[in-house]
């Protein structure tokens, strides 16, 4: 990905369709006894894939859950002193500096957590793009729970669609 994508108004409704399937809270113990590695994206996901005693590779975060500041899990990165990148990432964009952000962490140049300032929804499609074959990226969809996406050849051929549909900003 090049520059900064953004998603025009007419082609919301192509993402209003989850990715991946549901993933009770519940599998959580088998996915860490299966040693897969997880990326998080979204703050409550964040906290609940911690307090089931795993460590994801990556999570990103903003801060804000359903419209309310400081959640949880920022109280917890804030807590435990962990460090983090900060990246600016207006809502309905995938900006180039959160894609840079997530290539880094996973590749271990830059720390393993990402806070947002601005909206994370879309971070789901760099991180699908970047996570090695096997990974899980688990995201929230609100009012829904969890969502699951193993990462493999169609899960990327996916997540360059939905980035295709988005505009690049020059």
């Amino acid at each position: 990905m090049a520059g900064d994508r953004r998603l025009p108004p007419a082609r919301r409704g192509e993402f209003q369709q989850p990715v991946g399937r549901d993933l009770a809270e519940s599998e959580l113990a088998a996915v860490a006894a299966n040693h897969i590695k997880v990326i998080t994206v979204g703050d409550v996901v964040s906290l609940r894939v911690r307090e089931h005693g795993l460590t994801p590779v990556l999570s990103v975060y903003d801060g804000r859950t359903e419209r309310r500041t400081e959640t949880a899990f920022a109280a917890l990165v804030e807590r435990e002193g962990w460090a983090e990148t900060v990246v600016v990432n207006p809502a309905g964009m995938v900006t180039s500096a959160l894609t840079e952000a997530v290539e880094n962490a996973l590749v271990g140049k830059a720390p393993e957590i990402i806070r947002v300032k601005g909206e994370e929804d879309l971070a789901l499609l760099p991180c699908i793009l970047s996570a090695p074959d096997g990974a899980m990226v688990i995201y929230g969809w609100p009012g829904r729970g969890m969502k699951a996406v193993e990462v493999d050849g169609a899960s990327r051929h996916n997540a360059e669609r939905l980035l295709g549909l988005m505009e690049e900003l020059k």
